[in-house]
């Protein structure tokens, strides 16, 4: 699908006030619209793993003709399959048709409703109601623009990316107006930009912050230019970034005008070893090969130096860094706190979300094997399993579009230690994973339909905050009862 031009940001929203009435009309491009579409975007409109309509930067024109043309030829280079094999042009007509129905028709029913305050620090967004808990959802920080992360600097300072290319500072709950100056410059566009930041483990002696963003090469501006993840540290002096260092950075040929799928989560084990996530960068073939950075999850120190013992760094030709291969975009990363294991959550196709248990050398099968099929409808693979490749420890379908995770080490909800907590950005959901060794026993959905869930982390304090893209802001849970 597409982001529209001239009418598109007041059809969106008011697309988004109908909530669930989109589910209980019944109009011909409906059906269609659910199958091929939502799975990416979302019931709707607002997205998952692909563009999402609401905060894509990108236009491709707002005519009905160019509205069909993006539908049938698609846009391979920013990540949007074609349909045209898939839907007849009665089909296609119908979609559009769909949507501009329901844009006619709430129009006609409803006026556009006025802006609110943005709630203010600590007041209750809603009470949820969990298994053990009753759980208060605070506003923490709010009037973010796509926010991607967050990580504390200490107990009463957390850094925040917005996915433009901002670097945010929050000090005791208050955002501080002014980001932080001197960051990289990114790439802003589709699912490019500032993405991940995490503190050094050993910040309070070294000083350290890593991000991870999406890096253009220099001279490719002309059209889509080459990109890649590329990972630095610096240090914040007087508000600004210092000191910065080039921790991970592929090489020129690995480079891509893809403007997807470029994984980007940062997390530290208890050895001191680096882990991060590069996506398949919509080259689903190299994430099977060991010589391309696209596909892995790597390992290093966090200097940039490469273990000795990294598996595959005696083998020719292999990039040196790679710790486990076959992913596809894998957009949260976390560390067991007890074992020091690494799980990864990744994108799945058209269903066939994933949680894996990453281990050294293992091959995690994509595209190879999949529980997925391809957005258009049509087979990505008929294997399921193939000896040497590993299977999920969970996979969800259709996919929830899984983001960020964390496992709880925190003090304030006890009979939560160690369970995993899994944000949602299609369903809106955030789930809490009862997992006991590789196993996973129960997935309990914690919280639903506040907005689209960019990752949850466990803060200093022992609450969890939840980035949500939209509404751009990150809220703060806190229980405020145990259950008998």
């Amino acid at each position: 699908m597409v982001r529209f031009s001239t009418w598109s940001s007041f059809l969106l929203a008011l697309l988004l006030t109908a909530g669930s009435a989109l589910a209980q009309e019944r109009h011909p491009g409906q059906t269609k619209y659910m199958q091929l579409c939502a799975p990416c975007h979302g019931t709707t409109l607002t997205g998952g793993d692909g563009p999402n309509l609401i905060d894509d930067e990108h236009k491709y024109g707002g005519e009905r003709s160019d509205i069909a043309r993006s539908i049938v030829e698609g846009n391979i280079t920013g990540g949007m399959p074609p349909f045209g094999g898939a839907l007849t042009d009665q089909e296609v007509n119908d979609i559009i048709d769909f949507i501009m129905f329901r844009a006619e028709r709430i129009a006609a029913r409803t006026a556009p409703p006025e802006a609110s305050p943005a709630p203010s620090n600590s007041e209750v967004v809603a009470q949820l109601e969990t298994l053990d808990y009753s759980v208060a959802a605070e506003a923490f920080v709010s009037g973010l623009e796509v926010p991607w992360a967050i990580d504390f600097l200490d107990a009463h300072t957390a850094l925040v990316t917005e996915r433009p290319g901002r670097l945010r500072m929050v000090v005791d709950g208050q955002l501080n107006p002014e980001p932080v100056a001197g960051t990289p410059d990114v790439l802003n566009a589709r699912q490019g930009g500032l993405l991940d930041v995490a503190v050094d483990p050993n910040y309070a002696n070294n000083g350290w912050i890593y991000l991870a963003y999406s890096h253009a090469l220099p001279g490719t501006g002309g059209g889509d230019p080459m990109a890649m993840t590329r990972i630095v540290r610096g240090k914040i002096v007087n508000h600004t970034w210092t000191d910065e260092e080039v921790v991970y950075e592929a090489s020129p040929e690995s480079y891509s005008p893809m403007q997807i799928h470029y994984g980007s989560r940062i997390v530290f084990d208890k050895k001191g070893y680096l882990y991060f996530s590069v996506g398949d960068r919509f080259a689903q073939d190299q994430a099977q090969e060991i010589s391309r950075p696209n596909g892995k999850i790597h390992r290093i120190y966090p200097d940039g130096s490469i273990p000795e013992d990294n598996p595959f760094i005696t083998y020719e030709g292999a990039v040196p860094s790679i710790y486990s291969y076959g992913h596809r975009n894998p957009q949260g990363l976390a560390v067991h706190p007890e074992t020091d294991e690494i799980w990864d959550a990744e994108h799945g196709p058209r269903g066939g979300d994933e949680l894996n248990r990453v281990v050294a050398g293992r091959n995690y099968g994509w595209p190879v094997i999949s529980y997925g099929i391809n957005y258009n409808g049509t087979t990505l693979t008929e294997y399921r399993h193939r000896p040497g490749m590993e299977q999920p420890n969970l996979y969800w379908k259709p996919s929830i579009a899984v983001s960020g995770l964390d496992f709880y080490d925190g003090d304030l909800f006890p009979r939560w230690k160690n369970k995993l907590i899994v944000g949602s950005l299609a369903f809106q959901e955030l789930h809490l994973l009862d997992i006991h060794g590789t196993q996973v026993m129960h997935d309990e959905v914690v919280m639903k339909d506040l907005g689209r869930i960019r990752e949850a982390v466990v803060g200093p304090d022992g609450a969890i905050y939840v980035v949500q893209n939209d509404p751009g802001r990150i809220l703060r849970l806190v229980p405020t009862e145990t259950k008998p």
